[in-house]
């Protein structure tokens, strides 16, 4: 069974699925709040031709780029059973939908996952280094700090609810120090964290090096509790929207392991953020694939993905036009660029370069086991204590995704080693 079909039977079983009047409202398993469209299809007269079968269509970027069935109409497929009496009346009904598990590492994983990832979080932050002091008041340990920030966020409770959980990690010897609830918040919010917190995500990731050497990359939002005011002069009014901050990432399309991520505001341009994530990621795992969708198209994109020694899969847009370029080239050494050469695969080989790129949904997945497990909203009032909170909760997921792992695929405990710069 594919991958998209699987999702499919996921949603279907899952999630409730809305009819109207004129279609099927599908909930998107990325973004919280959105839906999408499917809508059975008819044609009739001179608009029925054999390149228009019956069926369904979606607004959703997959179908519209494929013009084949999304997960979303799988969904719908998998959820309705029409029954036609002899009076040719069409009577649809529910149906009941289950999809595969292997439910033994799945229930052995969940069962076991707090017990493994406090000792291996704090195994994780012991690599952090503690800059040396000699004078004032003395410091607490950074590596007890992002411990303390990465439990809160993994617990989805208050610093002041979680102060018991502090105390019983420096009793079991996770941590050195018992720090005030008010000290946790206050290093959640400290700039020089950030990069401590950015490098335990990457070397979160490391155990999976040798599983890994396909990649998808996206972006996805989580809101805040700050709102941005403006005058509208059109309207002459103040108006106002809610703040979010954006993540993006790049992930093992087998694992949903986060190799690479960075945190920015919700204006900044998703096809910007390809090449640090990419060369980040290059530094620690070998790149054979990178999927991702056609907002990150761009000639230095597709070249960067190339030299690390990989393939981009990144759609191309309606209105670009290819370069013609010899299929035998008589020049020796003759190369076509990255550009040319996905160009026409895409356009003349769409099948296998579809089968390629439909890898990206997992990294919407990713997003997706991040949101349900920690939640899509951001507590911290600070621009850095968001930034913070985010990677705190991607060092999270990080960790039961090695503890899955240790029961699905065999991995070993990981004992992580410290490669980062004091």
């Amino acid at each position: 069974m594919e991958t998209r079909e699987l999702k499919a039977m996921q949603i279907a079983a899952t999630t409730k699925l809305r009819r109207t009047a004129e279609a099927w409202i599908v909930p998107s398993q990325s973004f919280a709040g959105t839906a999408y469209r499917v809508v059975q299809t008819k044609w009739v007269g001179e608009y029925a031709r054999a390149d228009r079968p019956n069926g369904y269509q979606c607004d959703c970027p997959d179908f519209e780029l494929r013009q084949q069935p999304c997960k979303h109409i799988l969904a719908v497929e998998f959820t309705t059973r029409r029954e036609i009496t002899p009076e040719g009346e069409v009577i649809t009904q529910t149906a009941t939908v289950t999809y595969s598990q292997e439910w033994g590492a799945y229930n052995a994983a969940q069962c076991s996952e707090k017990d493994r990832f406090m000792p291996m979080l704090a195994d994780l932050c012991s690599t952090v280094p503690n800059p040396p002091q000699s004078k004032g008041r003395p410091r607490l340990p950074r590596s007890d700090m992002a411990f303390n920030c990465v439990a809160r966020i993994y617990s989805g409770l208050s610093a002041r609810r979680a102060d018991s959980d502090v105390r019983e990690a420096e009793a079991r010897g996770l941590t050195d120090s018992d720090p005030h609830f008010n000290s946790v918040l206050r290093y959640l919010r400290d700039p020089e964290m950030t990069p401590v917190l950015r490098g335990l995500v990457e070397l979160s990731a490391l155990p999976l090096k040798g599983v890994e050497t396909d990649f998808a990359v996206d972006a996805t939002g989580f809101s805040t509790s700050r709102f941005e005011r403006w005058y509208d002069h059109k309207w002459g009014q103040v108006k106002s929207k809610r703040e979010w901050k954006k993540l993006h990432a790049m992930t093992g399309v087998r694992t949903n392991i986060v190799t690479a991520v960075d945190v920015t505001s919700s204006r900044v341009n998703d096809t910007t953020r390809l090449k640090p994530l990419l060369s980040t990621t290059g530094e620690n795992f070998d790149v054979d694939e990178v999927s991702a969708d056609k907002a990150y198209i761009s000639k230095s994109n597709l070249d960067h993905v190339e030299k690390f020694g990989g393939t981009a899969y990144i759609p191309f847009k309606a209105n670009t036009v290819g370069v013609p370029w010899l299929p035998e080239p008589t020049l020796p050494g003759f190369e076509a660029p990255a550009w040319e050469r996905m160009f026409h695969m895409f356009a003349y080989q769409k099948d296998e370069f579809l089968a390629h790129y439909h890898k990206r949904s997992n990294v919407e997945t990713t997003f997706s086991m991040i949101k349900a497990k920690f939640g899509d909203s951001l507590r911290s009032k600070s621009e850095v204590g968001q930034i913070n909170e985010v990677l705190c909760k991607v060092i999270a997921h990080n960790l039961c995704v090695l503890i899955a792992c240790v029961h699905e695929i065999g991995l070993s405990i990981p004992e992580f080693v410290p490669n980062m710069a004091s």
